[in-house]
């Protein structure tokens, strides 16, 4: 692999596809390259981790409720005794809104993917073509050189499943 790569490739696959599964070396580094190169070329990057975004369709373009952690501490009032609910605008759809005029569109970069069952990917890969704005990048495990391919690729069994 070159020292420096221009991620041209890379990010024609993506424009192609709309979902990426990427797999990256275990030291990292190349996944801050492959980020830089996208902002280049006109795209707003969001990383989150995979971990702890429970429905993925709730988190990421609907309103969505959670409870920060009680800390053995309990609320003595009407209130539930785990605490209270609070309620979170969607990523995807905020991030749309303060994209600038001149940004190409908005690219989830999700971490530690290999985590998430096959109907999380597949709305993962059907988000693009929702939203035509948005594209996505699954890190599905380590690899010794940096590659990617489509996302619906990874999943043979998304695929047998849409071809009925």
């Amino acid at each position: 692999m070159a020292l420096i790569t221009t991620g041209k490739s890379f990010i024609r696959a993506l424009e192609k596809s709309g979902a990426l599964a990427v797999y990256a070396p275990l030291e990292g580094g190349f996944e801050g390259r492959y980020q830089r190169r996208l902002r280049a070329a006109g795209y707003t990057t969001v990383s989150i981790t995979a971990k702890g975004l429970g429905d993925p369709a709730a988190y990421l373009t609907g309103i969505h409720g959670v409870r920060p952690p009680h800390l053995g501490k309990k609320n003595m009032g009407k209130s539930a005794a785990v605490g209270d609910v609070y309620y979170l605008p969607p990523l995807v759809n905020y991030q749309l809104s303060a994209l600038s005029p001149n940004s190409k569109g908005l690219v989830l970069w999700i971490i530690e993917g290999i985590i998430l069952s096959s109907q999380e990917v597949e709305y993962l890969t059907t988000l693009p073509q929702q939203e035509p704005r948005v594209k996505v990048i699954l890190e599905m495990g380590g690899d010794r050189a940096f590659r990617w391919q489509p996302l619906k690729e990874t999943m043979p069994g998304l695929i047998s499943v849409a071809n009925f």
